[in-house]
């Protein structure tokens, strides 16, 4: 019997109201459901797991670690553009440290050197700029400030899928090594209402379903790209619940609290099987998971795509032989990638008429108001992470789906751009490679 199946027999014994016992059919309900072909995509997820887990994941946790990409500058402090909220989060771990100047490498504030760029490189170089339902949701402020038409003009001209904030006034170096993504505490209806607004406001929705979630046996009722573009958030999502499952404070075991700076951190198995159980997500659970799979090899296809691209960077820090390795290393990765023999296929969506043309349009505009949401979450280390991973998937759909992508001369990717790309990546990697280990867990 594989992992997979083992993990879903275990999740629903262990579950189950009385589990001592089992009928034959108990393993047809299993938690994860996690073989067989990925939903709008051509390969199984035994291969993906074995490709990340065995290819993959160990390359990128050596690359994150260099300087090019552990360190990010945005803005944290910018206000919600869609209302207002003063729900900060007062715990210690929701705070982030940003860098002194003198830790952050020369190259990367700035001090470039000249470099010889080969044709293939020249094709791509114009400038650009890239970034459960409750009451509250009634009184959204749907206006728009002078700064975000400001940046939508600029989104619009550029064919990007997100705006960025690395120039703005009150941007700042951060080091991910030093700040982690992990559960900090942040949660209630201030953290419900980033996802209902993402969920109720911007996605595409069938007209007959009024739930947060879209239910799977729905999606039939949606055109391709409208089920792509909800499998990615939902995918996205997640990633991101499973961090927060793998890097939990282990108060209810070790007797720790939230306000104990010195806490253990770790897997929690039973806040795993809360937030994916069948019994606790009305069935969803395991087509959430099916959608990280689904994410994964969409933002796997941007890097083998953009590979000629990112072939020809320099990834300059002023650290000459880090910044070799670093080359070096991005090399590695990206002729991993483009030995993936199943990759997403970005070539049927918006094609063939003007309503494709408006449903393209429609699709950046929703995904725009959700790379603007991050501004609203109330724990600066979640928006920290939540700008990385929604600009990351935002560079993604950049690569594929951009006009000017193989027009020269007309496609560029900032550094911003370029590490949060990775990052993002990195975290889906890790989303998956850490599903085994909590497979592992329920095999004990």
């Amino acid at each position: 019997m594989p992992a997979s199946r083992h993990l879903c027999l275990l999740l629903v014994l262990a579950t189950s109201p009385c589990w001592t016992y089992f009928e034959p059919h108990v393993e047809d309900a299993c938690f994860c459901q996690l073989s067989g072909k990925i939903d709008e995509c051509t390969c199984n997820i035994d291969t993906v797991d074995h490709f990340n887990n065995v290819k993959v994941y160990p390359r990128l946790r050596s690359l994150l670690r260099k300087d090019y990409f552990r360190f990010v500058k945005l803005n944290l402090r910018r206000e919600c553009p869609f209302w207002v909220d003063d729900s900060k989060c007062a715990m210690r771990d929701c705070h982030v440290q940003p860098c002194g100047d003198q830790d952050v490498p020369v190259g990367i504030k700035g001090e470039t050197k000249q470099v010889n760029r080969s044709p293939q490189h020249d094709k791509y170089s114009k400038e650009a700029n890239c970034e459960s339902r409750d009451e509250e949701l009634d009184y959204l402020n749907k206006t728009i400030s002078p700064k975000m038409k400001e940046d939508l003009v600029l989104w619009t001209a550029h064919d990007n899928f997100c705006v960025m904030d690395d120039n703005d006034e009150e941007a700042e170096y951060v080091d991910l090594l030093l700040n982690p993504e992990r559960y900090t505490g942040y949660k209630g209806p201030s953290a419900n209402r980033i996802w209902n607004s993402i969920y109720l406001e911007n996605c595409f929705r069938p007209k007959t379903n009024y739930n947060l979630y879209i239910q799977s046996n729905k999606l039939s009722n949606m055109c391709l790209e409208e089920r792509v573009y909800y499998r990615a958030i939902s995918g996205l999502h997640t990633s991101i619940n499973i961090h927060l499952c793998a890097n939990y404070l282990l108060s209810s075991s070790s007797g720790l609290s939230l306000t104990n700076p010195k806490g253990e951190w770790g897997p929690n198995l039973l806040e795993f099987r809360r937030r994916f159980s069948p019994e606790t997500t009305n069935g969803e659970g395991p087509n959430w998971l099916r959608n990280l799979y689904f994410i994964y090899l969409l933002e796997l296809r941007a890097l083998a795509k953009a590979a000629p691209y990112l072939e020809h960077e320099e990834f300059y820090t002023g650290n000459e032989a880090e910044d070799y390795d670093t080359r070096m290393a991005v090399t590695d990765l990206l002729n991993v990638a483009k030995q993936f023999p199943n990759h997403f296929d970005e070539t049927s969506m918006f094609t063939g008429s003007d309503q494709a043309a408006r449903l393209k349009l429609q699709f950046k505009e929703h995904f725009l108001n959700v790379t603007r949401i991050m501004d609203c979450v109330g724990c600066d280390k979640c928006k920290l992470w939540g700008k990385i991973q929604t600009r990351g998937l935002g560079t993604a759909l950049k690569i594929l789906f951009s006009e000017n992508f193989n027009q020269k001369k007309l496609f560029r990717l900032q550094r911003g751009e370029i590490v949060a790309l990775f990052n993002a990546f990195g975290r889906l990697s890790t989303s998956i490679y850490k599903l085994d280990d909590f497979r592992q867990m329920l095999l004990q």
